[in-house]
């Protein structure tokens, strides 16, 4: 049974954890993320979730409580934005390796300075070495649906996630969630059983000194568990399709059918680029939309077939790597090295801190990208004041 309301992103967001029967949550407030966990504290008081809420001292307790609890095989989970996540940064690295699942929700917010409280994408992207896969979000039922869907993923093959949703622009707008009921997500989400954890009654150690005999096989299982995660997303969407209706994958095309170039992009700004493409569409302008939801594992073999066919590629970042460019350009660059036939890769920074991106940006792109002549290998700042 399916109850639909309307959910800002934030609590989307909650009652995903709520139905996911997460054990335990820790809580450090930040803006934008704090209503997530304000609800949380809530439905907990209730009743409703039957979960261990811990209030901490900083962002930094906050990932350490979460990685104690699922190191003790307990389902966990927390939330954060921009400085709060980089106060985490150390402890990321420790659940990475740890091979710990917890879901860690980031609402994208600006880093300071200057202060900012509004949607930029550079606070995930600069945690992308840290050892947790990333799913970007489009929509609030994307939300709701990536807290359950990530669970599922990250318990099989024993790595974290951070599911991550624009500042505002889904944290705190308001759309039709459909909510499934706690049977059926019990049904596909069964609860967490760890085959390693802390255990009195079988003593054992984690994280230990470890010394070069050992590391390098550590780091390298890590890489395994990344490289199969590929394919148990594609598994595990395609049941929740089979249960939910929804079916979630690492990349989606849109309208790609015949496009010579495609506008490449992730988060809320996709909605965006949808609707431009169709209007461009209309006007017989051979234009597509491939949207990137997994960042990692990066899905270079799916984005390859993907991007293949197509002339060229116009990349939309709303970060950037200081002193390069923006991060899925490089990531999508480095992916296409050595492909015979690969389209131009065009790159623009937009929207960083807030600013609106509007279908006239996304417009004026994908119109720059068709009508060059050259490849630009320098990215294009859109609508930067003088």
């Amino acid at each position: 049974m399916v109850t639909t309301k309307v959910l800002m992103g934030n609590h989307a967001v909650s009652w995903g954890v709520m139905r996911a029967r997460v054990q335990m949550i820790s809580a450090y407030p930040i803006t934008p993320q704090t209503q997530i966990v304000e609800e949380l504290s809530e439905i907990c008081a209730s009743g409703r979730l039957d979960a261990k809420f811990i209030k901490v001292e900083s962002e930094h307790s906050a990932m350490a409580s979460v990685i104690g609890a699922s190191a003790a095989g307990v389902r966990a989970f927390t939330a954060t934005s921009a400085q709060g996540l980089a106060l985490m940064h150390e402890l990321l690295h420790w659940a990475g390796l740890g091979r710990l699942p917890v879901v860690l929700v980031d609402v994208n917010r600006a880093m300071a300075p200057g202060w900012s409280i509004w949607s930029d994408q550079t606070d995930a992207l600069s945690q992308r070495d840290t050892g947790l896969m990333q799913w970007y979000c489009e929509t609030n039922q994307e939300v709701l649906d990536g807290v359950i869907l990530g669970y599922k993923v990250a318990e099989r093959v024993r790595l974290p996630l951070m599911l991550v949703l624009d500042a505002f622009l889904l944290s705190h707008t308001y759309e039709p969630v459909e909510v499934p009921d706690e049977e059926s997500v019990d049904a596909f989400l069964p609860p967490y059983r760890s085959e390693y954890k802390l255990d009195l009654a079988k003593p054992a150690a984690f994280g230990p000194l470890t010394s070069p005999e050992h590391y390098m096989e550590l780091r390298y299982r890590q890489q395994l568990a990344f490289e199969e995660a590929v394919d148990v997303i594609i598994e595990e969407g395609k049941r929740f399709r089979e249960a939910f209706g929804r079916d979630y994958g690492l990349i989606e095309c849109y309208r790609c059918e015949g496009a010579e170039v495609a506008v490449l992009c992730a988060g809320s700004m996709t909605a965006t680029a949808r609707e431009t493409v169709d209007q461009m569409r209309e006007e017989g302008k051979p234009v597509g939309l491939i949207k990137l939801r997994v960042f990692r594992p990066f899905p270079t073999a799916i984005l390859r077939a993907a991007l293949v066919p197509l002339k060229k590629v116009a990349v939309l970042d709303r970060n950037i790597s200081a002193g390069a460019e923006g991060i899925f350009a490089q990531e999508v660059k480095a992916a296409m090295c050595n492909v015979p036939s690969a389209p131009e890769i065009h790159p623009y920074i937009l929207g960083l801190g807030g600013r609106d991106i509007t279908p006239n940006t996304i417009r004026t792109a994908l119109e720059t990208t068709l009508e060059s002549k050259t490849r630009n290998d320098i990215p294009i700042w859109l609508e930067l004041k003088e």
